[in-house]
């Protein structure tokens, strides 16, 4: 059942956003420091996100925490982003710094993405889904997504935020 209040605010919600795409890879930034266009999973969500919305922020880094808080602090000073998403870097291995650099920076955590997209990641590939630890929240007004780096784990995470991107920053926004 759908909550009439929900449905009401969807209702006044903007509809479009102005986004930016980080994708973390060290391989990726070799190559795209070369020019190849390896970066399946950051254009796979410009591509469903740029008919109906802006991007205005791009670029792939090595996996470098200081590197992305950078990287965010530019977006957030020199863009009109309403939210980032980022890809990769957020499993448990040594070089994954997405998720331990992004939460110290979150004044709120959306911990229902984190956990719905565990969820809907089980279904499609069973108990291997423990391994991520996607996770979103607002800093400084601007809604940060941080998703693994593959496209299935890609396009799972586009498949939850959906329309809900814009009912976010209408929040944020409120």
């Amino acid at each position: 059942m759908k909550s009439k209040s929900m449905e009401e605010h969807k209702q006044s919600s903007p509809k479009s956003v102005n986004f930016a795409v980080i994708t973390l890879s060290d391989s990726k930034y070799r190559d795209y420091l070369e020019n190849k266009t390896t970066d399946i999973s950051g254009n796979l969500i410009i591509d469903r996100l740029k008919n109906e919305n802006e991007m205005v922020f791009y670029t792939v880094i090595p996996d470098d925490g200081d590197l992305l808080k950078a990287t965010i602090e530019d977006i957030i000073e020199g863009t009109s982003a309403e939210i980032i998403l980022t890809t990769g870097g957020t499993g448990i291995g040594s070089r994954d710094i997405t998720i331990e650099t992004l939460q110290p920076l979150f004044q709120k955590e959306i911990t229902g993405f984190g956990e719905i997209f565990r969820q809907e990641s089980y279904k499609e590939i069973g108990a291997g889904a423990i391994l991520s630890r996607a996770t979103a929240g607002v800093y400084k007004g601007i809604i940060i997504i941080a998703m693994p780096g593959s496209p299935n784990a890609v396009e799972t995470g586009l498949k939850l935020i959906g329309s809900e991107v814009y009912h976010l920053v209408k929040h944020v926004k409120d």
